[in-house]
């Protein structure tokens, strides 16, 4: 299963044009509140210069990205926790994307309509925090009352999660998000299975005209200074990322057909990849992702899988029956491979490593497994 990030704001501020520009879709990008009424899903191919290498090398009869499901969710308005706009539809569908793209608009332009009024970035992140601040006490609530019904007997687990439910309630009470929530490492399962909408890790996508691609602007500044203040007290794995995009920039390359002509439309513009790429991998930073490769020639394939994973866990992403099974791992570093330009010639040179459970995959890895069921 793909990854499944969702893309998230007020109405009107970029969304479907990010998302178009994101997956070339047809999702209906207007200038008026709730043009997105359904969410539009769309998948992205990761883009990843590694495995252009690897298949010129290699010369297999396929290449196969990673991918990333994208979901471009209804515009979120104030109410929408009581269900105001399309609030509720919004929040059931958040609920179930791993990362929240924030597309929060940082540009002046008369004709495209603010649906409260007026350009301010710091208050339209507000907006949202709060009603999902909200739906977060309403499911906290709901937890509590089961929990406390629960945990008369001498489960443990079950008493330290009504415990920390209840600080999290607190903790939200004071208007701060879940992730921001300080929490043991040993607690922090317990908190995961919450399931909180702002517990989700979030990057902040500033939607700027042409010129502040490159320097920001101030509404980008006022924002950047929030979300500094929040990461100063986030754990290290909370902390928000922001990243500056033109969605008109992104759909203007998104509509040329050839890989050439959007290389030399990005290079006319000042910029060194298309700003689509850079939220792909804050993504991947946020859910510490890595990927390694598997190399043939059938295929050519890129495999996403956490930071930390052990070699059997990187083969149970492949197919179940070769983490069952798992006997080693044939693994060749991505440097080594282009260095050498085979596996055979890795081998000969002595740069071939056998790795048995206890190796820890390391993002680039090439990888041949072997197992018995």
């Amino acid at each position: 299963m793909p990854l499944r990030g969702g893309i998230v704001g007020l109405p009107n501020v970029g969304k479907s044009t990010l998302f178009n520009a994101l997956t070339s879709g047809k999702a209906l990008a207007a200038n008026y509140p709730f043009a997105t009424k359904d969410p539009n899903i769309g998948m992205i191919m990761v883009p990843d210069p590694r495995l252009d290498e690897l298949a010129r090398i290699a010369q297999p009869q396929k290449v196969i990205p990673n991918t990333i499901e994208i979901v471009d969710i209804a515009g979120l308005i104030k109410g929408a926790s009581q269900g105001e706009g399309l609030g509720n539809q919004f929040l059931a569908t958040i609920r179930e994307v791993e990362a929240i793209v924030h597309v929060v608009r940082c540009f002046e332009d008369d004709n495209v309509i603010h649906v409260d009024g007026s350009i301010d970035p710091a208050r339209d992140k507000e907006i949202i925090d709060i009603e999902l601040l909200f739906k977060d006490m309403e499911t906290l609530d709901k937890r509590i009352e089961r929990l406390k019904k629960q945990t008369k007997g001498s489960n443990k687990d079950e008493a330290r999660q009504l415990e920390i439910a209840l600080e999290l309630k607190k903790h939200l009470e004071l208007g701060k998000a879940a992730r921001l929530f300080p929490c043991e490492p040993k607690d922090q399962p317990l908190v995961d299975e919450l399931f909180l909408l702002t517990g989700k890790p979030i990057v902040y996508v500033c939607n700027v005209d042409e010129p502040s691609v490159h320097t920001g602007n101030k509404y980008t500044n006022a924002l950047k200074q929030v979300i500094d203040a929040e990461n100063k007290i986030a754990g290290p794995h909370a902390q928000a990322e922001m990243i500056l995009i033109s969605a008109a920039i992104e759909a203007e390359i998104a509509q040329l057909d050839t890989k050439e002509e959007r290389k030399e439309f990005i290079e006319a513009i000042g910029l060194d990849e298309p700003g689509v790429n850079k939220v792909i991998r804050s993504c991947y930073k946020l859910l510490n992702l890595i990927t390694y490769f598997t190399v043939g020639e059938k295929e050519v394939r890129a495999w996403t899988i956490h930071k930390g994973d052990l070699a059997p866990q990187a083969a149970g992403v492949i197919h179940t029956d070769f983490e069952k099974g798992f006997i080693r791992a044939e693994v060749m570093n991505y440097d080594d491979y282009t260095k050498y330009g085979s596996e055979l010639a890795v081998k000969e040179a002595g740069r071939l490593m056998v790795q048995g459970k206890e190796y820890e995959v390391k993002d680039g890895d090439i990888m041949h497994f072997r197992f018995n069921v």
